[in-house]
């Protein structure tokens, strides 16, 4: 059985993971922002089976860091990651927010958290004879503007959401030529469309899936072997968006990426 991080594992998608995933026999390590939330779910994770609470606000670079170093530390065991944690587009209207570092909140938390903590792991996954990354992305996206990436002109949240999902997708594909015969299969998904979530509810939307409709996907992804460097909407192969493939589209990701990031 695998051992297992979920980040954005105290509610919604996440949570219903952790529990389906603890439930099969797996090692559930559960992410969360708020510590005292994390550890009542711990709690009734260990009555079914193996857990372990992790706490971070993803919003920060240097929690997500300080993240990945002690989940590397206290499991070296780690054979699957699966990026969950996500902000929605928030209610329409509402202003532009940033993270921690100035960055813009829903880059900062759907891509760079993801990618961050990704880069934090690999030496943990890689040792293991075969290890999986599973991002959940959407099929809402949006190509960057690369002279605009942190959106500061005509924000819109919805925007926002689907340029932050449109660059986790992109990268996933960039990482799996990267780990090609590593032994690491990275893909990325849409689990379902308006899952029943306080994500959904927010932006003001009638859910038109239940969570498990979701988990399905994600799940076959992270238990499956599927191969590396594809994009899922639910459990079905499917196209992200076509600029999303595009070498040199990809190219200058990588670059904006590491210059954000301050590397």
């Amino acid at each position: 059985m695998s051992t297992v991080l979920i980040t954005g594992a105290t509610s919604g998608l996440g949570r219903y993971l952790a529990f389906a995933l603890v439930r099969s026999g797996h090692v559930v390590l559960a992410h969360g922002r708020d510590a005292a939330r994390t550890d009542r779910l711990v709690q009734e994770l260990r009555a079914e089976g193996e857990a372990q609470g992790f706490v971070a606000d993803l919003a920060s670079l240097a929690q997500v860091r300080a993240l990945g170093a002690e989940v590397a530390a206290a499991r070296p065991d780690l054979d699957v990651l699966i990026n969950n944690a996500g902000v929605g587009s928030g209610d329409p209207g509402a202003p532009r927010e940033v993270s921690a570092d100035g960055h813009e909140l829903r880059l900062a938390v759907n891509y760079l958290a993801p990618v961050v903590l990704t880069r934090a792991l690999l030496p943990v996954l890689r040792a293991g004879a075969a290890a999986r990354i599973v991002n959940v992305g959407s099929a809402g996206q949006e190509p960057l503007d690369f002279s605009d990436p942190e959106l500061t002109r005509g924000y819109s949240g919805v925007a926002a959401y689907c340029r932050s999902k449109f660059a986790l997708a992109a990268h996933t594909f960039t990482l799996a030529e990267e780990l090609a015969g590593s032994g690491v299969a990275v893909n990325v998904l849409h689990p379902a469309t308006y899952m029943d979530t306080a994500m959904v509810r927010e932006a003001g939307i009638a859910p038109w899936n239940s969570v498990a409709d979701g988990a399905a996907a994600v799940l076959a992804l992270a238990t499956g072997e599927v191969g590396s460097g594809r994009y899922f909407d639910g459990t079905r192969p499917a196209r992200a968006h076509q600029d999303a493939y595009d070498p040199g589209v990809r190219r200058r990701l990588a670059a904006v990426t590491d210059q954000l990031l301050g590397l």
